[in-house]
């Protein structure tokens, strides 16, 4: 989806920022659907300069032992262009479920593909770096609003998307899109493609300072809701908080396509669309790196691995979940616990339905439970305490530090009626 102009325009957002307000001290603010404030970059070859946690994450040294080889990620999107130099070769066939002219390699705003990119690009022609160079997308195109306005579209475009990419070969479901209303069809599509032993992460939503609505698919209890930071490690001010956030990744300041012309990038000011493909490509790294385990062991790491600042493993923040993703701590050190294959760290349920052990179960909060002391720990961080932090910010998604979190108000945003791109 294009990124949001320095006016602020739509981008397709995650479905799904569930809202559960914990802590005192906060306004949040700038939700917009799609990326926050964006301007023509002057020269497309300086884009990777300004991906600036590729440095942090040590992403170099992971990929001498994973890139994703293997794991195919499917992108739920405004579709992906397979023809721009960071993707050429990256993009197999995947389903167009918006039921107009064209097809999944037709992206209408280039959302898409800006998120394909950062999951799979090569980074070659200046273009975007993947964080999962290895990996292959597979594209499925549904529509946001803006779209839906201008054509007679498939209204069960997104649970026709999500059941097509349960079924497909790809094993991370990527849905950098959000709707402000939950729906039966799509949750059972969900909760289909979990039985398929998928892996599903989507956007908490850029409307912090707007209600800070939960969305949708991200507050389903089998998707992993995903928030946005600054290059400190504090959560960005547009990243919507509360029960669906599970866990967080960069998303400020990273570039993306300025529209569907492909003729340049754009300066943006970052959303939670960006951090949920990053997530996406962190989760096809663990994978690629432990082929053999499953959706619940993959998550698990993740969680297990998270920057949590100062508060105990086992909480969950409103703001930052499980903490800041930090894939580096298990490919390059091999730690994290992957945990019961066949356990959900997301609901404490067998996948296949059946409860969990009342042990399992009652280990640590489930989805939608949020500890109030992590939440109030998160939050009582004053702005000076988080300076203090900022000369280990570099390195905290790589060794742990994440900033106490402080949200900060202010920011222009632009809404959309029904789905929008994080």
């Amino acid at each position: 989806m294009t990124a949001g102009m320095s006016q602020t325009r739509k981008c397709r957002m995650p479905v799904g920022l569930r809202g559960r307000l914990l802590g005192a001290m906060a306004v949040v603010a700038v939700w917009s659907t799609g990326f926050v404030g964006a301007i023509p970059s002057a020269v497309a070859a300086d884009v990777q300069t300004k991906q600036w946690y590729l440095s942090p994450m040590r992403a170099k040294e992971m990929w001498k032992v994973a890139t994703g080889e293997g794991i195919k990620v499917a992108v739920i999107d405004s579709g992906v262009n397979p023809s721009t130099p960071s993707l050429k070769g990256q993009v197999l066939k995947g389903l167009d479920a918006t039921g107009v002219e064209g097809d999944e390699h037709d992206d209408y705003d280039g959302h898409g593909t800006t998120m394909a990119e950062l999951i799979a690009g090569t980074g070659k022609g200046g273009g975007l770096q993947g964080l999962a160079p290895g990996a292959k997308i597979i594209p499925f195109r549904v529509t946001d609003t803006e779209f839906q306005n201008k054509h007679s579209v498939n209204a069960n475009d997104a649970e026709d998307a999500i059941r097509a990419a349960a079924d497909s070969d790809a094993r991370v479901i990527n849905v950098s899109m959000g709707s402000d209303f939950p729906g039966r069809g799509e949750r059972k599509a969900v909760e289909y493609a979990q039985s398929k032993g998928k892996l599903i992460f989507a956007a908490a939503g850029n409307n912090a300072g707007e209600g800070n609505k939960e969305q949708f698919p991200a507050s389903y209890p089998q998707v992993v809701g995903v928030a946005a930071t600054d290059r400190n490690g504090k959560v960005s001010t547009y990243s919507q908080h509360g029960g669906s956030v599970d866990i967080a990744a960069p998303g400020d300041g990273i570039p993306t396509w300025c529209n569907a012309k492909f003729q340049s990038y754009c300066d943006s000011s970052g959303g939670t669309s960006q951090a949920t493909a990053i997530t996406s490509a962190a989760a096809a790294l663990i994978w690629s790196a432990h082929p053999d385990w499953t959706a619940n062991q993959v998550l698990n790491v993740l969680f297990d691995t998270a920057g949590r600042g100062d508060w105990k493993k086992g909480t969950l923040s409103n703001y930052l979940g499980h903490g800041i993703i930090r894939p580096a701590v298990n490919i390059l050190k091999g730690k994290g616990d992957p945990g019961d294959p066949d356990i959900s760290p997301l609901t404490k349920e067998r996948t296949s339905g059946s409860p969990a052990s009342s042990a399992s179960a009652s280990s640590q909060p489930g989805k939608g439970e949020t500890d109030e002391k992590a939440g109030d720990t998160a939050m009582a961080g004053s702005t000076a305490d988080a300076e203090k932090k900022d000369d280990n910010s570099r390195l905290g998604l790589i060794l742990g530090g994440a900033a106490a979190v402080v949200v900060l108000g202010g920011g222009a945003f632009v809404l959309v009626r029904r789905r929008r791109a994080v």
